[in-house]
């Protein structure tokens, strides 16, 4: 009887332990690890997005370099009154370069370069008008009449070519001698010329042309038929006034002077033509 029961629970061991078997092999676990083989999505990658970005870069640079929409050819031009386009673009010296390499703190200093050109801004923008430059040129004060050529001289006395008939500007016909004139080794009018002139110009309203001399400085044809010479600087008011002075003192007298110099203001002097 002992040896059959102890027959029946083995028995029934078995049977259970199979059944639990059985039974933990169809849980949703366990078949999903038998599913494991199944073939997955395969994950987005960004290394094709880099790469299309990096190829399409690179047709973009190509294009900017190659294509000749990019090269300078010309330029906009704002600001000019005696200079032309064409001028402005040679001080420039950016023809036939590449938009990427122009500098606009360059080209300005070309520009500036330019003895015509006070001031100059420069822009650069996308085509048709990649160059945009507006200048501001120096505006003529006299004229400076020199071994037979004609300049412009500022109020600051730089020099500048003579670009067009001014009649409204004081002529200054210099003696072919002067060595320090603009034509000179200085390549500048002294300053103190430049302001006396000014000054008798408003001082002699009907005197078109004054001469200079090295040693006497500014002078004009009087129209009683002899020389003025006054010197330089801005001290012309008082100068004239002594001018006037003398020159009714004189025909007073009857003398016709040959020469009137007043450059030193306190030591006037004169030369007799005629008279007593």
């Amino acid at each position: 009887m002992i040896g059959t029961r102890n027959r029946r629970e083995r028995r029934q061991r078995n049977s259970y332990t199979g059944v639990l078997r059985d039974a933990r092999v169809m849980t949703p676990a366990e078949g999903y690890v038998v599913d494991h083989s199944a073939p997955r999505r395969r994950p987005f990658s960004w290394r094709w997005i880099s790469l299309m970005i990096v190829i399409v870069l690179t047709l973009v640079l190509v294009f900017f370099y190659t294509s000749s929409v990019f090269y300078v050819r010309s330029i906009s031009v704002g600001g000019v009154r005696y200079l032309t386009k064409e001028e402005i673009f040679a001080y420039a010296d950016i023809a036939n370069m590449h938009i990427f390499w122009v500098d606009p703190a360059r080209v300005r200093e070309n520009l500036l370069r330019s003895s015509s050109i006070a001031d100059a801004q420069v822009w650069i923008g996308w085509p048709p008008q990649m160059v945009n430059i507006v200048v501001e040129e120096r505006e003529p004060a006299l004229v400076w009449e020199q071994s037979g050529t004609a300049i412009w001289v500022d109020i600051q006395g730089r020099i500048m070519a003579q670009r067009q008939d001014r009649p409204d500007l004081t002529v200054i016909q210099a003696d072919m001698a002067v060595a320090d004139g603009p034509l000179g080794e200085s390549g500048r009018v002294r300053q103190e010329i430049v302001l006396g002139a000014l000054q008798l110009e408003e001082l002699l309203p009907g005197t078109q042309v004054l001469r200079y001399d090295s040693a006497r400085g500014l002078g004009y044809a009087h129209e009683g038929g002899w020389q003025v010479w006054l010197g330089t600087g801005t001290g012309m008011p008082e100068k004239i006034a002594i001018v006037n002075a003398m020159t009714q003192s004189l025909q007073a007298r009857g003398i016709q002077p040959g020469e009137i110099n007043v450059v030193d203001p306190d030591f006037p002097f004169y030369t007799v033509m005629w008279g007593r």
